[in-house]
Parts: structure tokens; sequence; C-alpha cells
């Protein structure tokens, strides 16, 4: 049996460009699965039950939340869209290649496993461990491809800075989880559409 040699591993950048549209898609439910077990790992470390944390609230006071930030940050983004110039806000072309020709069904599919994957590990469990300041650090370092503009960068930390403010006001996961979902469909739908008319 002949031993596998880490020398001879060779890393090399890729670019969106270079991904087919199954292998972009393989990459981000891969991702979104290692980010869900990374959190529900985190929670058990934490001796916290992510079955508790996902409980659905009786009151659907959450969705206010949700939809109330959502629409917020929907009108940062216009404002934001309308003064910028879009190489200021490029994020290398991933939007636009995951949503520009994806079935509207698709869309909301993807949103809704992005909303939950992310906000499990982010608002779950590493806002509980450091906070909503450090944790929107986090989050906006891992959204590496908006690192390369301060403008991104300060709208994902501030995004994610309303996420977690809201959980903490609402008590519950699923407002946060309801305006993540709202910002990445709508956003979605914005960039599958704009596309179809041009």
């Amino acid at each position: 049996m002949r031993k596998f040699d880490m020398r001879k591993l060779k890393l090399r950048s890729v670019s969106v460009d270079d991904l087919s549209d199954r292998m972009l898609l393989v990459n981000l439910y891969l991702t979104q699965l290692l980010t869900l077990i990374i959190g529900s790992v985190w929670l058990f470390l934490q001796s916290r039950n992510p079955f508790r944390l996902m409980e659905f609230p009786s009151s659907l006071n959450f969705l206010g939340w949700g939809a109330g930030l959502a629409a917020a940050v929907l009108l940062a983004d216009v404002a934001i869209s309308r003064w910028v110039p879009d190489e200021v806000s490029d994020d290398g072309g991933v939007n636009e290649r995951l949503f520009k020709a994806r079935p509207v069904w698709h869309i909301a599919l993807i949103s809704l496993i992005v909303s939950i994957c992310e906000e499990v590990l982010f608002r779950g469990a590493i806002q509980h461990a450091i906070g909503p300041y450090w944790t929107s650090i986090v989050f906006a370092a891992i959204h590496v491809r908006y690192l390369r503009h301060w403008i991104p960068t300060g709208l994902v930390f501030s995004i994610s800075y309303g996420l977690g403010w809201i959980f903490i006001q609402s008590g519950t996961i699923w407002a946060p989880i309801a305006a993540h979902f709202l910002i990445d469909l709508i956003m979605g739908l914005i960039i599958r559409f704009r596309r179809e008319k041009e």
C-alpha cells in the first residue's frame, strides 16, 4: 500500500469562474453542512442542547423582528447601490453565479439552508461564547469574498450585529433566522430577475 505524502500536496487558488455550476452548489451545501456540524458540536461542548435552541416559539413576534431587520438591511443596500459604484461592492461574482439562473424555489431553499446553518453556529454557539460584537467580526471575516472592499465588509459586520441584537431582544434563534432568510431570498431574487431583464 502506498503512503500518502503531504509534501506533494499542492494547493492552488480557484476562482468562482473555474467552478462548474454543480461544483459551486456542492461547495455551498458541503460548507453549510460543515457549519451546522460545527455549530451543533460547539453547542454540545457548551452543555447546551441544539434541539432546545431550535424550539419554535409560541408567539410569532419573532417575525416582526426578522422582517424589520431585513427591511432595514434592504433599504441600506438600495441606498448604497444607488451612490456606490458596483466594483466597490463586488464579491468576486459568487452571488451572481449562485443566483442568476437559479429557479425561485432553489433560491428559497438555498436561503433557508444558509440562514439556519449559519445562525445556529454564529448566533447560537459563537455569540453565546463571545458576544455579538466579536461574533460579528468573525462573521465578517468568514465572508472573505467581501474583505477586499470596506463598504461590503462594514455592511456584513452591521448585518451580523443586527442579527445578534434581534436574537437577544426576541429571545429566540428564529428571529435572526427569519431576517437572514429574508435578506438572502430578496437579494437572490433581485440578482435573478435583474439579470433576466438584461
